[in-house]
């Protein structure tokens, strides 16, 4: 704790602490802010139900592997309809990031929330009651568009209520969530038929829209629009009744009139030269996070188990998934005590370290040497990838990408990194095969390098966030 500092007649009262000439008592503060009696209580209220979306997140990418046989038997679809199927997952989720952004600016935090809910409910019952493939599709896409939307809203409105102090702990939770979300339907789908998982979907989404009536909406968004009285009855709620919030509603007004001082946002604004830096992190970490092969190696994992000796494919996804949410939860509570950046350079190297380890077992193996070895050497390869992966890369650029872009081109900047975040993971999964038979050591070596150049780009370019204010760190990325 520290005591704000302020200009001070001489002197004392009965109980020790100075007076100011107005003869207001000194207030003690924390270092990011607002007074000792505040509460976080309906701050941690509205990031549980935000962040009910990222656990829908995991639910619909993780939904295809555990119902492919029963789906393609009941429905007898082919191979190819299912991944078709697959697929439109990412096509919708692609329309959604397109759209997140003015969406999120139009309709506000909560209602663009609420959009999202609703779409993945539809999706969900198109599924449950699906005949034919077109029904399955047309429920992917939708779901896709939701998942699309959530995945920028959640992180920048979790991080816009967010005290300072722990803004990159309750953020880190939309990855912890999507994990959950995946190993879930992971879990749950062994014991269940693909309609019954559906529910598992659509149970969220309503206690979500249940939810949203009871929280309040960011007060940033509120003061962009201009409605400053719900701003500041927002901010106190979310700071807690008795807390000061004088000082922190007063640098987002500042910063909102100096902001709205500047003409109105359009795309080619986006790559004026004085958000270029943002432009470069926000979107450099989305493209070196698909491209260091997250996808792919989930995609491999199953067959990695089995040759490393577990006795099917499902045990070791299963253990993939429950490795991703330890190490992300881990990872959650070690970002605002060692920072963004450390982690981040942490986390690439593992994943350097684990997919070399990973190609060097496709090496040995395709050499026909140290064949006792090379199993086990894949094995350890992938859980420290994905260990290392889930601690920092997976969910930190997200959290970063919600606290660079001023809020004038958040909706612009959000929109193009979201959509940079799926147009590079279709690549990765489009091209995996290809790479594969090009050379499965060579595919794993590309990923090593990938994420070694991620090192000297965290490096470089990367600014470290931790403990402050979204408007200190905008001003300094964009003055």
């Amino acid at each position: 704790m520290v005591k704000e500092q302020r200009d001070v007649e001489r002197g004392t009262t009965d109980d020790g602490k100075y007076r100011e000439r107005d003869t207001e008592p000194l207030i003690e503060k924390d270092v990011v802010g607002g007074n000792t009696e505040g509460s976080i209580s309906i701050s941690l209220l509205s990031t549980a139900v935000a962040v009910l979306g990222s656990f829908q997140y995991g639910l619909c990418i993780g939904y295809s592997s555990p119902t492919q046989s029963g789906i393609i038997n009941e429905l007898n679809l082919s191979l190819s309809e299912f991944s078709l199927f697959g697929s439109f997952l990412t096509v919708g989720a692609m329309i959604g990031a397109i759209t997140c952004g003015k969406l999120t600016d139009y309709l506000g935090r909560k209602r663009a929330m609420g959009f999202s809910s609703v779409f993945c409910l539809f999706g969900w019952f198109a599924i449950y009651f699906a005949g034919s493939s077109i029904w399955l599709d047309l429920g992917r896409l939708f779901g896709g568009v939701g998942i699309g939307v959530f995945s920028y809203v959640v992180p920048v409105f979790v991080a816009e209520i967010s005290p300072a102090n722990l803004r990159g702990t309750l953020t880190a939770i939309n990855q912890v969530m999507i994990c959950g979300g995946v190993a879930s339907v992971y879990i749950i789908g062994l014991f269940v038929t693909w309609r019954r998982l559906t529910i598992l979907g659509i149970v969220p989404c309503l206690i979500l829209l249940l939810g949203l009536f009871f929280i309040p909406d960011s007060p940033r968004w509120l003061a962009k629009v201009g409605n400053t009285d719900m701003c500041k009855s927002s901010l106190q709620r979310l700071r807690g009744r008795d807390a000061d919030i004088s000082n922190e509603l007063a640098e987002i007004q500042e910063y909102i009139q100096t902001v709205n001082t500047l003409p109105r946002s359009r795309l080619r604004d986006l790559f004026q030269r004085r958000y270029s830096r943002t432009l470069i992190v926000g979107v450099g970490l989305m493209l070196l996070q698909q491209f260091g092969g997250v996808n792919a190696v989930n995609f491999y994992a199953s067959e990695t188990f089995i040759s490393a000796g577990f006795s099917s494919g499902s045990l070791g996804t299963i253990s993939l998934g429950v490795i991703q949410v330890l190490f992300t939860i881990i990872g959650s509570l070690l970002m605002d005590k060692s920072g963004r950046r450390s982690l981040l350079m942490i986390s690439a190297s593992g994943s350097c370290l684990g997919t070399f380890l990973a190609g060097l077992s496709f090496f040995f193996t395709g050499q026909g040497i140290f064949l006792d070895w090379a199993s086990m050497l894949a094995l350890v390869g992938i859980v420290v990838y994905i260990g290392s992966f889930a601690i920092g890369i997976g969910g930190i650029p997200w959290v970063i990408m919600s606290e660079i872009f001023p809020i004038n081109i958040k909706g612009i900047g959000g929109s193009m990194v979201t959509l940079s975040n799926w147009a590079a993971s279709w690549i990765v999964t489009f091209g995996f095969n290809f790479l594969m038979d090009w050379s499965c050591s060579g595919t794993f070596f590309i990923f090593s390098a990938v994420s070694g150049f991620t090192i000297l780009f965290i490096f470089k370019m990367v600014p470290e966030t931790k403990g402050r204010t979204l408007e200190e760190i905008q001003t300094e990325l964009n003055s």
